[in-house]
């Protein structure tokens, strides 16, 4: 670290250096220089990328891009495909019944409850099953010919668990129908644990049998393979030219939304169209995602350098350290000769007070408490980015934010929260009907959107406060959720298990 932030002739000189000398160093380091020029090359600019990189104009208004070569102008030159061109969104109906006499009628928080209560039923086998062959009978109709018979297609989920599940489905499908020549691969980080289905723990290695020891990438680029499944993992930074279809089973928003669409607008010979089935975005949301990018990004307005004093005024009342063991943290870590064991020493403190606190308040059923405890560490983390984003913008020229800086980003680390989730008994809940409507193709015309689709930069930081849990009955959360999906369900769209 010395050797990045002090010149070289003052360590070739064996002068002393203190820890102050250091920490100036690191602030005047961390600023960006008059005479040295940075050029970022990126096609979804975030808001942080056009203050840091973006050209200053004389009239001192928001920073602009040196250049555009703007997606509007790749897709008229074809350089890429409108990946918008043929979008058919999905609306999901359903209705969910709640025990009977019998059953303990749960108290709950009710944000917990609408949550759980949602995770069901994406997990749900029936709602996988449905849509893994929605996905199959599109891909087999309007998809496979393409290309010359080489298109490919990527499903994407909202989660590792939802992926396992929909490889088990989609094959299970495939095989009952006796169609061929349809390769489904997985792609995960990690394992997955499912007991409902199976007793082992799920990998990439053992759900892709055929992989035979080759990278996921270089096998789904054979012919072996045509649908490949992800959670997070390639839904963006993946290149392959041949996929002409997304099956979208994720929420998505702002630059996530444009980078993993995007997967689909690569040039092919004989690639002519592609096509995205979304079962949760809508159009209005997936068109103000893309808007900002469309011709130029440009900002709303700069960042606020003054979001880091309300962020730090924020964490001091929680009085979970105090300023003494800032600086004497600081002075071990910045001093040359300072040693893990000094550092480890000033910043104890403040986690056992922490500690303490959700000890006290686990014992006390405090969930204010908890939350409390839970935004202070994530506000830790949030002073810690902004400061090092800012702190290249602008001189703050003080010496006490860049002591916070280094102590709260090593004390987040050691804070572990209390989960508060807890586990809701939903087996009472059942799925009695259910339908999935396609609401029809369409294109997202990028040309005529409305509106202010500009860039918003950092105004504020750290403002989650917290709150006291609603509780609600779990019959009362089915009943809600039925007020949000059930639509116009009819007797038809009643399953066979739930007429009994």
């Amino acid at each position: 670290m010395l050797k990045r932030v002090l010149t070289a002739e003052q360590i070739e000189e064996g002068e002393e250096i203190s820890a102050e000398d250091v920490m100036v160093a690191a602030m005047e380091a961390r600023l960006q220089p008059g005479n040295v020029s940075f050029f970022a090359f990126t096609a979804t600019p975030k808001a942080k990328t056009l203050e840091l990189f973006g050209r200053r104009p004389a009239d001192g208004k928001t920073p602009e891009p040196f250049h555009v070569y703007s997606m509007r102008q790749a897709i008229e030159e074809v350089f890429i495909l409108d990946v918008l061109k043929n979008y058919t969104p999905y609306k999901l109906a359903y209705r969910l019944a709640y025990g009977g006499r019998e059953v303990d009628d749960q108290e709950v928080d009710k944000s917990q409850g609408l949550k759980q209560l949602a995770r069901w039923m994406r997990l749900h086998p029936h709602n996988i099953e449905e849509k893994a062959k929605i996905i199959v009978e599109h891909f087999r109709t309007h998809i496979a010919g393409q290309i010359g018979g080489k298109a490919k297609v990527m499903v994407v989920t909202a989660s590792r668990k939802e992926a396992v599940r929909f490889k088990l489905a989609m094959e299970k499908y495939i095989r009952a129908q006796g169609y061929m020549g349809i390769g489904v691969l997985v792609a995960f980080s990690g394992e997955v644990h499912d007991g409902e289905s199976g007793p082992d723990p799920f990998s990439e290695r053992n759900m892709n049998p055929d992989l035979r020891g080759r990278d996921i990438r270089r096998a789904f680029d054979t012919d072996e393979f045509r649908i490949l499944i992800v959670a997070n993992k390639f839904q963006t930074g993946f290149d392959q030219p041949l996929l002409a279809a997304m099956y979208v089973d994720k929420r998505l928003a702002g630059v996530t939304a444009v980078q993993t669409l995007s997967r689909l607008n690569r040039i092919y010979p004989g690639k002519e169209d592609t096509f995205v089935l979304d079962f949760v975005n809508q159009p209005d949301e997936i068109l103000a995602a893309f808007a900002p990018y469309y011709r130029t990004a440009t900002l709303t307005d700069v960042s606020d350098p003054n979001v880091i004093h309300e962020i730090q005024s924020k964490l001091d009342a929680a009085r979970i350290y105090t300023v003494s063991e800032i600086a004497a943290f600081a002075r071990a870590y910045f001093d040359p000769r300072g040693t893990q064991q000094q550092m480890q020493a000033h910043i104890a403190p403040a986690v056992d007070r922490f500690r303490v606190r959700q000890r006290e308040a686990v014992a006390q059923d405090n969930k204010e408490e908890l939350d409390a405890l839970a935004i202070f560490r994530k506000d830790l983390g949030s002073f810690v980015r902004a400061y090092e984003f800012l702190s290249q913008l602008f001189d703050y020229g003080d010496t006490d934010l860049e002591q916070r800086n280094i102590f709260y980003k090593y004390l987040q680390p050691w804070l572990t929260v209390e989960n508060q989730n807890m586990s809701l008994d939903l087996s009472p809940v059942e799925l009695t009907h259910y339908r999935m409507q396609e609401l029809g193709r369409r294109a997202v015309r990028l040309e005529e959107e409305g509106g202010d689709y500009r860039l918003t930069p950092m105004v504020e930081v750290g403002t989650a406060a917290p709150h006291d849990p609603e509780m609600a009955r779990l019959s009362e959360i089915v009943r809600q959720m039925n007020d949000l999906f059930a639509g116009d369900l009819t007797d038809a769209d009643l399953l066979t298990y739930a007429r009994h």
